[in-house]
């Protein structure tokens, strides 16, 4: 599970618990001028080539996944509480991460982007 803090021009998911070490990442820094939408939901496994992370379907999709020429990192065990993060210009393309409350998360990033 993933915690997003929002400040004036930055996104950041601090990655917690175990899912740090599945993951190999504990924190992803964005600047909400590469955010381009949030929105809850998405696909329930990523695909593509992992490229450095772990995969247990079914339990957890966590780190670096390259899926269609694009980037994207995962920390997803429960892909009902997901929040999928479209960016444009950062070191990913897609963050989609599992948070306590995805309907609130979306909505506080998509009013940050206002």
């Amino acid at each position: 599970m993933a915690h997003i803090e929002l400040t004036a021009d930055t996104l950041t998911v601090h990655v917690e618990g175990l899912n740090r070490l599945l993951a190999l990442k504990s924190r992803l820094e964005v600047p909400l001028a590469h955010v381009r939408h949030a929105e809850v939901g998405g696909p329930s496994s990523p695909g593509g080539l992992r490229a450095p992370g772990t995969r247990i379907p079914g339990v957890i999709s966590a780190g670096t996944f390259h899926v269609d020429y694009r980037k994207v990192f995962w920390d997803v065990r429960d892909p009902a509480k997901a929040v999928v993060i479209d960016l444009s210009g950062a070191d990913f393309d897609q963050l989609v991460v599992e948070v306590d409350d995805p309907q609130a998360v979306a909505a506080s990033i998509r009013a940050a982007l206002r």
